[in-house]
């Protein structure tokens, strides 16, 4: 299938959202730098990277930008033991990305954060009762254990 959407000069990039890490060696054997890769699977951001992706389609970046900007920029400038460190710490809360509620999680800790709403569009419903007090448990432990950040900004 990629063999033939290369040949349009409209298509230029990839979001990489198998699971499958070597999908990327896969993909950088088979088109070299003809399409840029994004992954699309928080859970494994770190692991894409280091393998060759280009960028990193985020979810919990709404609620963790800074976060989530350090470890990409950190894994770019080859600084892999502070962008490890980061995503050990980020792992329980990027978790909230591969849920089926996931729209809802993270708009839960995008409030959280004080960076935005829970506010959810129907069919999706607000979390309650136990799920709720569940991944609040989550993510004000996240917030609570927050790590102090390099500098990251310049790299």
């Amino acid at each position: 299938m990629f063999a033939e959407l290369v040949r349009h000069e409209n298509i230029t990039a990839v979001k990489e959202s198998t699971r499958d890490v070597t999908n990327v060696t896969r993909l950088r054997n088979r088109f070299g730098d003809r399409l840029r890769i994004l992954c699309g699977v928080d859970t494994l951001a770190l692991e894409e990277l280091l393998l060759g992706a280009d960028g990193w389609v985020a979810g919990l970046v709404d609620a963790f930008p800074r976060e989530t900007v350090a470890i990409y920029r950190l894994a770019r400038a080859g600084r892999i033991a502070e962008a490890v460190a980061i995503y050990r710490w980020f792992m329980p809360l990027l978790e909230l990305d591969i849920h089926p509620k996931l729209v809802q999680y993270i708009k839960l800790a995008a409030a959280e954060t004080g960076i935005g709403s829970e506010h959810v569009r129907a069919p999706r419903l607000t979390l309650e009762g136990a799920e709720r007090d569940s991944i609040l448990s989550v993510i004000r432990e996240g917030i609570r254990t927050r790590p102090a950040l390099p500098d990251y900004l310049h790299l």
